[in-house]
């Protein structure tokens, strides 16, 4: 009987998927079709749940099969991590026109990035007073062991090591071991190794610009084979996007999202005051927020709903481009660098929420300036070298808690919502890696203002 009701939860998800694929053949709007998916795939799952549990062996086993999909699709997201970086941070150092901006650009968008995480970690912090989170009594129920376990192997990797020393662990020692992602700092890693290889190229491009052009040449056509597959892969996001939210509402119990449900509230909240700073940052440099939003929203919605920053690094760089008139050369910066350092939401917001909520546990006064400010530092510190994808907050989280010499429990029982607040947390970080391009567009007097004002310069997907 049990497998009769996989079996018939398992061809209706086909159906379903069959569908979207009809939609999708037929050129239906990307963006419609990504919320249609996004839909049918709460709707399904949470049916699921309704008629065979959370926990139930039938949802298990049909959970697994569907998500055959959607862990496939993360995989091939996650294959594209390392190689977009290297190419396209590589590439925009051979799209600098004048060696001399470097200092500039990159100064910029460190700064924009560092500076809106330090904010959105403090943020973070007061959502917890108003919310009135500290000390963690509004959960219910004791963590689940398999996502406690997860945990410890997260935290066994930095077991150890002081801050200065996870800082150091960022440096690459083996390149070929980090392009493998062995490591969980392997792309911060590639981030600095591309570092090196696009100053050396600028140097060799001054004093021997024959085989600096190859080079060039190289990567570009490098960039143009990557680009191609990530265009296949972005293609499966409509069937990705439908399988792991029937996953994450079958497998995920109303109960505990209703226990929980404070804590996502605070934590939309907090994340949308990050977004109004941004507008202010906006607004400061003389840009349009209605213009703005309605022409990075395809991104804004693509982020949300497929929860990887990685996945929106082709879109993020064609609305900067194409869209808000920004320099190649900074889009790329603005948003490879976005991927791995100060991400506002799952770099800033998340972890200073986590470390306020759990202190007081342990006796600190977390209203003290102090600890304020200690875990504004912590946090914005530990912001470089988080993983453009689902999950890549956790791993930061443990570094700050660890740092802090906070325990993990409470957090084994938070992550089971971790999903829904993952998609609104990813929105902000791309929203914050375009703001940065668009700041340092505009203080490097490079910024298209006309390519700005078009209305009609709108990129909807890559695909």
């Amino acid at each position: 009987m049990e497998n009769y009701a996989v079996f018939a939860i398992v061809s209706l998800a086909a159906i379903l998927l069959a569908g979207i694929g009809y939609f999708h053949l037929h050129k239906f709007s990307f963006t419609k079709l990504v919320f249609i998916s996004l839909a049918l795939g709460v709707v399904f799952g949470f049916g699921i749940q309704f008629i065979y549990g959370a926990t139930g062996k039938i949802t298990t086993n049909a959970i697994d099969w569907i998500n055959i999909v959607g862990n496939g699709y993360i995989a091939l997201l996650q294959m594209l991590i390392i190689p977009l970086i290297f190419v396209s941070l590589v590439g925009a150092f051979t799209k600098l026109k004048v060696s001399q901006n470097l200092r500039r650009i990159s100064f910029s968008v460190l700064s924009t990035l560092l500076i809106t995480t330090a904010i959105a970690a403090f943020i973070g912090i007061l959502s917890v007073f108003a919310f009135h989170l500290q000390g963690a009594s509004f959960i219910n129920g004791a963590p689940d062991k398999a996502n406690l376990a997860i945990l410890k192997q997260h935290q066994s990797q930095l077991t150890g090591l002081t801050l200065p020393q996870q800082i150091v662990s960022f440096l690459p020692v083996n390149i070929f071991a980090d392009f493998a992602g062995t490591r969980a700092t392997s792309t911060i890693s590639v981030v600095i190794f591309s570092l090196f290889v696009g100053v050396a190229f600028l140097y060799v491009r001054k004093n021997n610009p024959e085989p600096a052009k190859t080079f060039a040449d190289f990567i570009e056509a490098l960039h143009q084979i990557v680009s191609r597959i990530v265009h296949l892969v972005l293609q499966l996001t409509p069937y990705g996007i439908f399988a792991l939210m029937a996953k994450a509402t079958a497998t995920d119990s109303i109960e505990a999202i209703g226990n929980l449900g404070i804590f996502i509230i605070a934590a939309y909240a907090a994340l949308l005051v990050v977004l109004i700073v941004h507008t202010i940052i906006l607004v400061a440099n003389k840009v349009n927020p209605v213009v703005y939003y309605k022409k990075v929203w395809p991104a804004l919605i693509f982020a949300f709903t497929s929860r990887t920053s990685a996945g929106t690094l082709p879109l993020n760089v064609q609305i900067q481009e194409k869209s808000l008139g920004i320099d190649s050369a900074i889009a790329n910066f603005a948003a490879s660098f976005g991927l791995t350092i100060g991400q506002n939401g799952c770099a800033g917001v998340y972890p200073a929420m986590i470390a306020t909520i759990i202190a007081p546990t342990v006796g600190i006064n977390v209203v003290s300036v102090q600890w304020v400010l200690t875990l504004i530092a912590v946090v914005t510190i530990s912001s470089f070298g988080v993983a453009g994808v689902g999950g890549g907050s956790t791993f930061t989280t443990l570094m700050v808690l660890g740092t802090l010499n906070l325990p993990i429990t409470i957090m084994g029982v938070i992550i089971a919502i971790d999903p829904i607040v993952d998609m609104a947390r990813t929105l902000v970080n791309v929203n914050d890696s375009i703001v940065a391009g668009v700041v340092t567009a505009r203080q490097t007097k490079s910024l298209d203002t006309d390519t700005l004002a078009d209305s009609t310069k709108i990129v909807e997907s890559v695909i």
